[in-house]
């Protein structure tokens, strides 16, 4: 995965975690593409000082999910809940069985609506 894209994905999980200076920092330079320039001249800080924010953010971030791994265990529950949409489907278009067929498309609901 791109380092931009995870580290924009990890913000969305643990940016939170961050003090209020470098969320911002973040948010603006990955969510908004400002530039360091444009972030310093925005918040009043020096281009070196956005730099090295942003920098311990990022590891910040990547430290938090090596801890935690809220990120990793998410791509998971996605993927597992897309197997069983997928097997769901596929119960119900192989079944003869009007009760298996309703058991699956609820299985299909539910799925879908965890991933909501």
């Amino acid at each position: 995965m791109e380092k931009n894209v995870e580290v924009s994905l990890l913000f969305d999980f643990y940016g939170e975690l961050l003090k209020p200076s470098c969320r911002q920092a973040v948010d603006l330079y990955y969510n908004e593409d400002l530039s360091l320039s444009e972030i310093a001249a925005q918040t009043g800080i020096t281009r070196q000082g956005v730099r090295d924010s942003i920098k311990r953010s990022e590891e910040r971030l990547f430290e938090l999910e090596q801890k935690l791994g809220l990120f990793k265990r998410f791509v998971q529950l996605e993927s597992g809940l897309d197997k069983i949409s997928s097997l769901s489907e596929q119960i119900y278009k192989n079944s003869a069985d009007d009760t298996n067929k309703k058991l699956a498309l609820e299985i299909n609901r539910t799925a879908s609506a965890l991933k909501e």
